[in-house]
């Protein structure tokens, strides 16, 4: 385990950043303080980016294999409420998600490589990437060639997860994580003054009337694959006393495989037609797929838990989205949580932990990149 002057160097990251977030793909500070941290180790890391606002930083070992570990930079636009001395110095911006504590493990790892090299027995590639909470930085370095250009067979990830003990850590074999697709589903009808309502087309009956139906059929395809459709928004008509010509319904489709998003999406497109039929109604459904499911790779999960025994396995897969998912389409991959302890939500304006925590997932890390 990790000593005293380690946990001080995880806390000194982990701060430094958590001062400084930035969103998206515009990281120039974060950045600048990660590169500086890499350039400054003492052998051969070869820094390289890409892709925009990515950073990699490659330790050859000389070997045809690579094990890649991912961290993700970007924080939320969120003002900060902890009151913490090393609190957000940028207006309206915060590290509310753990990122900063994933960066700070991940340089940590780095300082050990350079200083244990020649122990390991593969090449190691540490990707720093953007926009993870945004539209997804993961992918457009999937579509670079770099994972074939260093030979990285597996990859591994971490993400704080409050609901778990402090220091915890845990994964499980096949899904972990949900896909998060977006629905957007329209009817128009016809407006008429309801004292003529039979002269009108009802859109907001056809939205009521599909939103009972929709979520009784969702009810039906689960089976032994959890899946979830919540329509968090509704909006229709514009007077109380007129049949409304249009109502919109806006909401989320969480799956853990592409056959149940094919499922859901075909059952989610016929009930509304139905329903607009049986009105009057014409429908228009659109889908806006988000990140793919986080499915862990079983024979890396089995290989991970040799080298680390204590990591625990979840009963169940959980319905948030993370892009970690589009690296496991390219390598295989195992993502784990890391409990913080606190029950504090991720993306609440007082997310906050205590960074001996994260001696822990650096501890994970160093197991990992040992296995042959």
């Amino acid at each position: 385990m990790c000593g005293a002057d380690t946990i001080e160097r995880l806390r000194t990251f982990r701060r430094d950043l958590h001062r400084i977030p930035e969103t998206g793909f515009d990281l120039p500070q974060t950045l600048a303080y990660i590169t500086e941290v890499l350039e400054g180790l003492a052998g051969p890391v070869e820094v390289f980016s890409p892709c925009p606002s990515t950073l990699c930083a490659f330790f050859d070992r000389g070997t045809e294999r690579t094990t890649a570990i991912r961290t993700d930079m970007d924080a939320l636009p969120v003002t900060e409420q902890t009151g913490a001395p090393y609190a957000s110095t940028h207006p309206g911006c915060m590290h509310a998600c753990g990122h900063d504590g994933h960066m700070a493990m991940v340089l940590a790892l780095a300082e050990h490589i350079d200083a244990h090299l020649d122990e390991l027995p593969r090449n190691v590639l540490l990707v720093f990437q953007p926009a993870e909470e945004s539209v997804g930085g993961a992918l457009p370095l999937c579509e670079t060639d770099v994972f074939e250009r260093y030979g990285v067979d597996r990859i591994f990830g971490f993400h704080l997860w409050p609901d778990l003990p402090k220091g915890t850590v845990a994964t499980r074999e096949g899904a972990l994580l949900a896909s998060a697709n977006e629905v957007d589903v329209v009817f128009t009808g016809r407006s008429s003054h309801i004292a003529k309502a039979e002269q009108g087309r009802d859109a907001v009956e056809a939205a009521c009337r599909f939103l009972s139906r929709i979520y009784a059929f969702m009810d039906g395809i689960g089976g032994n694959e959890p899946s979830l459709l919540k329509f968090g928004r509704i909006e229709g008509g514009l007077v109380r006393n007129q049949i409304a010509a249009e109502a919109r319904l806006e909401g989320s489709l969480r799956v853990f495989s592409d056959e149940m998003s094919q499922r859901a999406e075909q059952g989610i497109s016929a009930v509304a037609e139905q329903v607009a039929a049986e009105l009057g109604c014409t429908v228009q459904v659109t889908f806006k797929n988000g990140y793919p499911p986080v499915v862990n790779d079983a024979a890396l999960a089995k290989l991970a838990h040799g080298a680390v025994p204590e990591m625990g396995e979840l009963d169940e897969p959980l319905l948030i989205g993370e892009d970690f998912a589009w690296y496991q389409r390219f390598v295989p991959g195992v993502f784990m949580l890391l409990g913080t302890g606190t029950g504090i939500p991720l993306h609440a304006d007082t997310f906050d932990f205590d960074e001996s925590l994260l001696a822990c997932g650096l501890d994970v890390y160093e197991r990992l990149v040992r296995m042959p």
